[in-house]
């Protein structure tokens, strides 16, 4: 900070404790002297804001405040006495200004930190290691410098109360050899960190920060930027440098060129690289940082702006636009789903994230689709395919006078094709088949994912779904017949929903009973629907959907039928021969919503507001690699914003998630963000006009998600949809601003799996519960031990975390219900995704499915899963009004070995990344 003549504050007013003691850098003692607090923070307000302003009322008030706060805070921490390093007193201010909401101060404090830091380190004397080498590049050989791996496990440990920077030294120093590559000392520091992290979550912040400066080292090394100047410095010339050397190697779009670099450079925010766990920073270290000749070309903030830069590149302001988005991804408010993230800003902008598409019943549609799945998966789109126009088994085939072999080989060319694209290595390809439960071939599609049977037909790296109507459903509950068709034969019952299908199908059973068809099957409902049942428990597969809630239900009737969701069972889009549905999303951060206590609805305003129209910019930019996909994209613009980091709000508002009060807040959430979302909708229709297809939508008669219930219900007999349609808010102006201007979009939400994005933001998936409170994760990156970090938090506050605690946590799978020195509250709040009753998911998805216009990935955990279990389940989804389902997961009646943290489970994983699908995210 600039020198700077301040006022002295009264130190009578600062009641700084007399026996307080203050760590300096070099080891020596000095009093504590809030006295010098006081003009640090007003040096750090006239550093900002000039010398004009020395002597302002307003930054004397400010700077005595925040003084108070740190000294409130170090007498607190230490009663009154003691000792306490002055790294630490820095952390107390730095947490008070941002407090203070003085977001400038705040960030020029941690530069000032950070750049004298590296000052520090810089002028600091090499200390040689008696006794170890390392290996230059260049041959050489050098003593290792153990004054630098010091500094480095310093700077990385700095502000964290749980971690020891020496003893991670030690620790690494044991696992070097003499002579080793002098680069490859930091990635053994990161290592050493990061198998700590089971004992401390601290740890992980740690192996993140020493992950950065390696990432920052091989970043300048690419961009031929200096190597060792604090990225306060680097990351302004970084963006510039970044930009022309993606350009001229061909992998960033040119149009960037033509922004302010200079000033989208100064609005980076170095400060927001200290949010990153390790879990996330390696994620986008591995899968998504832009790379030439395996070396990293971006940091992280520069890699927010080059996707921001993307979304902008049509915006009357592109310049502001751009930072307006990088500032709400770079906060971790929100953050955009994966193929946007990959592509935004490159030369192949492939934004959207699944594609849904209807296969007709000729082999040049059904050859036609698989090349469009191939075309669409190598850019990082995944896919949902409605199979069931296609005849079954046994079908005449008028062309060759033969007989059809059904749908089930055309599905092991689609699998295939899932496999062999992969979309560059970043993610294993894939895609989802849809069948309505009167196809005749239904049967031997439930068995598609078994391990037992004719391998020829047999899908293993694919995702099937049912599609069930509701007279399914009533038929089985009336224990009555049900009857297979092949479509070839009832083609109209395909486009049908509601009364015209039940209407029809019916007039078919007749036709059959006549003898006017040949090619039928009857069979008890209650049987179809329990071998649905048995598979699903036994594979995973296929997810259960419902055809008549996702049409009844859809603003878009008057333009065609929804024929499938998409790969992870959220979108409800219509789809044909001629249209390809495209959904676009992007997901808010939740617990970053939570303030003091409670939901910071200003806040989500204006994150609802700043993502729909990043949401709507992906249409226009997007590189679209089917032409279908195109038309049906710009016809209608939908996109699906959804959430997560739900368990960690309710960790965050310290209620349980099987709990009522957990139920309200979802509902309350879920309609803030609907309001939001609809009402932002209608103000871009007003700036940029309403989709082309607007007229004619529910939208355009009144009806908003929360009305479309009434026609759900008038579809269905008495009692058969039991829906809490309360609710909180004053929707007239909402519906005001859509009934004068349109909307701009004709679907707005959609809650997706949000597996990897949540992984980089450090939150719980989606509306997941948590998994278990101490596991490996295994993706493409790697596995990594997570532990709880709430409960950890909580467990301290008890005095309860300890190795004893931790080796429990190993021994019980993550849960603390066996524990028994955890106290109840605790058990509740922190019990895992099997110890919940499944029952409460649904209700929660319940209370949100009312105000989405599409649908939710909902999983479903079971820990002792039964044949009337599932079927009660089910059942209570549909009564609830769900659209979809997704994965039903169990448990194995066999345990892990209680040696290391246990792993998540393997028998129902997804064909894209990981447990939880990220095709979508």
């Amino acid at each position: 900070m600039p020198a700077t003549s301040v006022a002295t504050p009264d130190p009578a007013s600062q009641a700084a404790p007399s026996s307080l003691q203050v760590i300096k850098r070099n080891g020596a003692l000095v009093a504590f002297d809030p006295v010098k607090i006081n003009v640090a923070v007003t040096k750090a307000f006239l550093a900002v804001e000039g010398d004009q302003a020395a002597g302002s009322v307003r930054i004397h008030d400010s700077a005595q405040s925040v003084t108070r706060q740190v000294t409130q805070a170090v007498s607190r921490r230490l009663n009154a006495g003691g000792k306490i390093h002055i790294e630490d007193i820095q952390d107390q201010v730095e947490l008070a200004l941002m407090r203070g909401e003085a977001p400038q101060i705040a960030r020029a404090y941690v530069l000032y930190r950070e750049a004298h830091a590296t000052e520090r380190a810089r002028q600091a004397p090499v200390e040689a290691h008696p006794t170890l080498t390392v290996t230059q590049a260049d041959g050489r050989v050098r003593p290792l410098d153990l004054g630098l791996m010091k500094h480095q496990a310093e700077h990385a440990c700095t502000g964290l109360d749980s971690v020891d920077s020496d003893r991670l030294v030690q620790d690494t120093l044991r696992n070097l050899y003499d002579g080793m590559a002098d680069h490859d000392v930091l990635p053994a520091l990161v290592m050493t960190a990061r198998g700590r992290i089971e004992q401390e979550p601290d740890y992980s912040a740690v192996t993140a920060r020493l992950l950065l400066e390696q990432l920052r080292q091989e970043t300048t090394r690419a961009l031929a930027l200096p190597a060792h100047e604090p990225l306060a410095e680097v990351y302004p010339r970084a963006l510039a440098a970044y930009i022309e050397t993606g350009i001229r190697r061909e992998l960033l779009d040119p149009a960037l060129a033509e922004f302010d670099l200079a000033r989208l450079g100064q609005a980076l925010k170095p400060e927001r690289d200290g949010q990153f766990g390790f879990l996330g920073l390696q994620t986008l270290y591995d899968r998504y940082f832009i790379h030439w000749n395996g070396q990293r070309l971006e940091l992280p903030q520069v890699f927010f702006m080059r996707v921001a830069m993307g979304l902008s590149l049509r915006e009357d302001d592109p310049n502001a636009r751009a930072i307006d988005f990088y500032n709400l991804l770079s906060s971790f408010d929100y953050m955009a789903s994966t193929p946007t993230l990959f592509n935004s800003g490159t030369r192949h902008s492939q934004l959207s994230s699944c594609y849904l598409t209807t296969v007709s019943d000729d082999l040049g549609s059904i050859y036609g689709s698989v090349r469009d799945n191939a075309l669409l998966s190598k850019w990082a789109g995944g896919l949902g395919n409605d199979w069931t126009p296609v005849r079954a088994m046994g079908a005449h085939i008028k062309g060759t006078n033969g007989k059809s072999q059904g749908v089930v080989p055309f599905l092991k060319v689609v699998n295939d094709t899932a496999v062999a694209v992969n979309q560059g290595g970043k993610r294993k390809g894939a895609v989802c088949a849809y069948l309505e439960t009167w196809h005749l071939d239904i049967e031997e599609f439930l068995e598609l994912r078994k391990n037992t049977g004719d391998e020829r037909r047999r899908t293993h790296d694919m995702n099937t779904a049912n599609w069930v109507p509701d007279l399914l459903m009533e038929r089985m509950r009336d224990d009555a017949d049900w009857t297979l068709f092949s479509p070839n034969d009832t083609p109209d019952l395909h486009d049908l929903f509601g009364t015209a299908f039940r209407t029809r199908y019916q007039e078919y059973e007749a036709m059959a009973a006549r003898g006017e068809l040949s090619l039928f099957k009857t069979l008890p409902a209650k049987q179809l629907w329990r071998k649905m049942l048995t598979v699903l428990f036994e594979t995973g597969h296929p997810w259960i959907t419902f055809k008549d809630p996702c049409n009844l239900r859809s603003p878009q009737q008057h333009q065609g039928v929804v024929h499938s969701s998409n790969l992870c069972t959220e979108i409800t889009l219509n789809t044909s021969e001629d249209e390809i549905a495209v959904c676009n999303l992007g997901s808010i951060n939740l617990a970053a919503h939570i303030r003091n206590g409670e939901l910071d609805v200003p806040r989500l305003e204006q994150t609802v507001n700043t993502a729909v129209r990043m949401l709507d910019n992906v249409i226009d930019i997007n590189y679209y690699a089917v032409p279908q996909a195109r038309e049906s994209n710009l016809r209608h613009r939908p996109v699906g914003l959804g959430l997560m980091g739900f368990q960690d709000a309710l960790y965050a508002l310290k209620l349980p998630y099987a709990s009522p009060d957990a139920v309200e807040f979802a509902d309350l959430t879920m309609e803030q963000i609907s309001h939001f979302a609809i009402r932002a909708s209608a103000e871009l229709a007003a700036e940029r006009g309403a989709y082309p297809t607007y007229e004619g939508s529910l939208w355009s008669q009144g009806i908003l998600p929360i009305d479309s219930i009434d026609i759900l219900r008038h579809g269905r007999r008495e009692g058969e949809l039991t829906v809490n349609t309360d609710r909180r808010l004053d929707w007239t102006a909402v519906r005001a601003a859509v009934r004068q201007h349109g909307l701009r979009n004709s679907n707005l939400m959609a809650i997706a799996p949000t597996a990897t994005i949540a992984n980089i933001v450090g939150v719980s998936q989606s509306i997941e519960p948590a998994y278990q409170n101490l596991f490996v994760k295994s993706n493409l990156s790697g596995e990594f031990t997570v532990v709880n970090p709430a409960l950890v938090r909580d467990l301290k506050a008890e005095g309860l975390w300890d190795n004893v605690m931790v080796n429990d946590l190993k021994y019980f799978d993550g849960s603390v219900q066996r524990i028994d020195r955890v106290p109840a509250d605790i058990k509740a709040r922190y019990a895992t995704a099997f110890e919940i009753d499944a029952r409460w998911l649904v209700e929660a998805a319940a209370r949100r499915q009312k105000w989405l216009d599409q649908a939710q990935s909902l999983n479903l955990y079971m820990a002792e899963a039964s044949g009337k279990k599932l079927d009660a389940l089910y059942q209570l989804a549909w009564e609830r009004g769900l659209k979809t389902t997704y994965y039903l997961r169990s448990l194995g009646a066999t345990g892990a070995e209680k040696t290391a943290p246990v792993a998540a489970p393997q028998p129902q994983v997804c064909a894209i990344d990981e447990p939880d699908c990220e095709a979508c995210q």
